[in-house]
């Protein structure tokens, strides 16, 4: 379940504004305070999406009259939601509506997908660049601490690209063929990877698996190797084994990007804080995300306040920010009765709930941590008594610092392990 929706994105985001505010009921010194704070600081998320539209309806029935499916219609429907809805109606003037409300500066973009195909990873990725060079005028692709501050400046939004995999070749023949394509990957821009997504592979295994066997050796030589190009290594969907085992062999920081205290929660995507103090020990940072079936509690925005405090409490402010995996939706909502032929997927990804305890979201919980507040969460954070530079910490100076230790320029070949 999503948040409440309105055709006017204003209406939609004042609406969202109003229910957090119902929670939090700030007074005014302290809205005031946060919301300067937020406007003056550099805010970088961790981990989220840019702001989207839904397919317009004769479009999708189109492509489904013309029988795509599958494989196929995912593309056309990524195609347009990740690029050219921009092109279309009042979408841009709502997209950059959208950016101002949230007053955020950076966003670590997933312009990856959720495995190791080298093909699939560069269509996406391929979206987001395009996305950038089509709207200078918005949109900024950076690399750097430096050029992200830059594009603050200039009134751009920054986007620093994430794959939520490795990229590896369909037949591995040797180490060095096989971590080729990190390289590439970071000549390309990117500069942050998940090195599993729930499931096990050939690194390590992922959050979703009772095994929780670990880091392999080849994931030792990954990190190695990403160490030596410029690559933050992200645990997100990691294993709590393989989170500790990656942060202990990383010659550099490595980070759980978005993800929530398995203090405060059951969910299978919460980290423990074994694994969080091992993070922080690299000197990487977890990112909070903003999904109420993984806070629990009230599964609001309080909630996620809750975890915020509780990671702060538990390494520092110098190893927390924000990441709420979501962005806003712009332009109508419209759902088609068009349907096509569906074959069953493998559930190589997603984890059945069957092993935590229910929890029932409701709309209310998404409009309070919807994209769009987030200069609420500042306003939050001021409430529960954080210091003016804990809080700039946590809104983008962990993010920046943590790039600026892993940045390299040598992106020229396949080192030797």
């Amino acid at each position: 379940m999503g948040c409440n929706y309105d055709d006017d994105v204003k209406k939609n985001a004042e609406r969202c504004w109003q229910t957090a505010l119902n929670i939090l009921r700030p007074d005014k010194k302290t809205l005031e305070h946060g919301l300067e704070l937020h406007a003056d600081a550099f805010v970088a998320e961790s981990y989220g999406f840019l702001p989207a539209a839904h397919v317009r309806i004769d479009l999708y029935d189109g492509w489904i009259d013309q029988g795509l499916h599958g494989m196929e219609l995912r593309d056309r429907y990524e195609e347009y939601v990740l690029l050219n809805f921009l092109k279309d109606g009042t979408n841009l003037q709502d997209f950059q509506y959208a950016i101002r409300k949230a007053g955020v500066n950076c966003i670590g973009v997933n312009a990856g997908i959720e495995n190791n195909s080298v093909s699939e990873l560069i269509k996406r990725l391929s979206y987001y660049t395009c996305l950038c060079d089509s709207f200078p005028e918005i949109l900024r692709r950076c690399t750097t601490p430096e050029q992200m501050l830059e594009a603050k400046r200039d009134g751009k939004l920054a986007l620093a690209f994430d794959t939520n995999a490795v990229p590896l070749p369909g037949h591995l023949e040797n180490l060095e063929q096989a971590l080729s394509f990190l390289r590439v990957f970071a000549r390309l821009g990117v500069r942050m990877m998940h090195l599993t997504y729930n499931r096990r592979n050939l690194i390590g295994d992922g959050c979703a698996e009772s095994g929780d066997a670990g880091l392999s050796g080849f994931g030792r030589s990954v990190i190695e190797e990403m160490n030596a190009c410029g690559i933050i290594p992200d645990l997100a969907h990691s294993g709590n084994r393989t989170a500790i085992e990656a942060a202990e062999h990383s010659r550099k920081p490595v980070v759980i990007s978005h993800s929530a205290s398995a203090a405060l929660s059951d969910h299978y995507r919460c980290k423990q804080d074994d694994a969080v103090r091992a993070v922080a020990k690299s000197g990487g940072f977890i990112g909070v995300c903003a999904y109420p079936k993984f806070l629990r509690g009230s599964g609001d925005i309080a909630a996620m306040l809750d975890h915020i405090g509780h990671f702060v409490e538990l390494v520092g402010a110098d190893h927390v920010a924000i990441a709420t995996d979501s962005g806003a939706m712009v332009g109508p909502l419209r759902y088609s009765r068009k349907t096509y032929r569906k074959l069953p997927l493998f559930d190589s990804w997603w984890a059945k709930d069957a092993d935590i305890s229910p929890f029932e979201e409701t709309g209310e919980m998404w409009d309070s941590m919807a994209w769009t507040n987030f200069p609420l969460f500042t306003v939050g954070m001021v409430q529960r008594g954080f210091s003016d530079g804990d809080i700039r910490k946590i809104l983008g100076e962990n993010y920046l610092r943590v790039l600026k230790a892993t940045q390299t320029d040598d992106f020229s070949s396949v080192k030797n392990h």
